[in-house]
């Protein structure tokens, strides 16, 4: 890694010369006094995703309630629509993913539908490294069905605080799990699963495979079809850029299309059902099954917006300089930061298969130095008590922001 790289200001400026992507960084709100690293916490405004709330705005004015129907882009759409154009980030079919909900609320609608405890199968596998929220819900999902999550809800432990093994994952998978529910993407730690291999080792146990791409969706790419994962969730506001609160979206691989959704509301209707006045509850045949309720169609055209320049971008090259960026903050961090006589660590996996979008320094002073870091205009994600969390957008942070941010923590320490 030392050969591929050198220190200042100088050497990054020539990175950002030679970057494909620079390109796209005039598109996004990228502001003159503040160095953007928190991609993984919330996405910058781009251009398109403002345009498209405007023409959202500009179609509830013109057309009123004829907005849901009419149209090049009719509101009552937008769930499947804008959910297609996320498939292909997932490696999955259009008809696979639908845009709705949020992440906690995606879970426990998939949840309800998968998880059915039976005889010894009483169990769900998930992790104690996993976003809280994940956590709960599936508290909360194992108490609905009578059962107590201290005996029922099986939390996979890190042997070291920042990473999970994946063979005590699969060890973990016995004939009393019946759903093994984990994230692509360890939000703390950046570490990436290997999901391929965990849905295979909980099929071959009879083990429902179910996966929370939040961090990882929009700056890796996924192969949940090839991989045959069975169900997954997401947000829309990290790397996907579609702004704070932005619909969620869900994928069900088609082999369970016609299994009943365990939570059902009037948007999980096959469209053609969708007004008749009999109380007959017509599934839909695809992934809207599992939708709940009517769009947020100024969250999603934001959202849609957004997708567009993903899609320009390719996720292919994104996932391929963000692991550049990466490599370079490794490396910049090994010369400036990390030491034997520093208190700086990095919690982090090295390996590019294994890590995410960001890497994270910990340091026991992490709080106090954050207001100062703000002060000089680095926005920084923070996971108490001691994680900088240093998340580079592909699409619009360039590689003198990285310098910048590393040489900076570097003089606050």
């Amino acid at each position: 890694m030392s050969d591929e790289f050198s220190l200042g200001p100088d050497f990054a400026r020539e990175l950002d010369a030679r970057d494909p992507l620079a390109r796209f960084r005039e598109r996004f709100d990228v502001r003159p006094d503040r160095v953007y690293l928190q991609a993984n916490g919330l996405g910058l405004a781009s251009r398109e995703a403002e345009a498209a709330v405007q023409r959202a705005v500009s179609e509830w004015k013109e057309r009123g309630h004829r907005g849901w129907e009419d149209g090049e882009r009719p509101w009552l759409a937008t769930a499947e629509r804008v959910g297609a154009l996320q498939a292909p980030l997932i490696g999955a079919a259009p008809d696979e993913v639908v845009a709705t909900g949020t992440t906690t609320q995606n879970l426990h609608v998939l949840m309800a539908t998968f998880y059915h405890p039976q005889g010894r199968r009483t169990k769900v596998l998930a992790d104690e490294l996993n976003f809280p929220s994940d956590v709960f819900a599936l508290q909360s999902q194992v108490r609905l069905r009578g059962l107590d999550p201290a005996q029922h809800l099986v939390l996979v432990k890190s042997r070291d605080g920042r990473f999970l093994e994946e063979d005590d994952i699969v060890a973990a998978m016995t004939d009393e799990v019946a759903v093994l529910m984990l994230p692509s993407a360890i939000y703390r730690s950046a570490q990436m699963l290997d999901v391929a291999w965990l849905t295979r080792a909980a099929h071959e146990r009879g083990i429902v495979a179910g996966f929370d791409l939040a961090h990882s969706i929009g700056v890796t790419p996924h192969a949940l079809d090839a991989w045959d994962v069975d169900f997954a969730f997401w947000c829309g506001y990290k790397w996907l850029n579609g702004g704070p609160g932005a619909v969620g979206g869900l994928y069900v691989n088609r082999r369970h299309f016609g299994r009943a959704a365990g939570m059902t509301g009037w948007f999980g209707v096959a469209p053609e059902h969708q007004f008749d006045p009999e109380l007959v509850y017509h599934q839909a045949p695809n992934a809207r099954a599992w939708s709940l309720s009517t769009p947020h169609v100024f969250s999603a055209a934001a959202l849609e917006g957004a997708l567009g320049v993903i899609r320009e971008a390719g996720i292919e090259a994104i996932r391929a300089k963000s692991l550049v960026q990466t490599r370079y903050l490794l490396y910049l961090a090994d010369q400036l930061l990390l030491g034997p006589a520093s208190a700086w660590s990095l919690g982090t996996p090295r390996e590019d298969h294994r890590r995410g979008g960001h890497v994270a320094l910990e340091h026991p002073d992490a709080a106090r130095m954050r207001p100062h870091a703000l002060e000089r205009g680095l926005h920084f994600g923070f996971k108490k008590p001691d994680t900088f969390r240093v998340a580079p957008s592909p699409l619009y942070s360039t590689y003198a922001d990285l310098w910048q941010a590393i040489a900076t923590l570097r003089d606050l320490t």
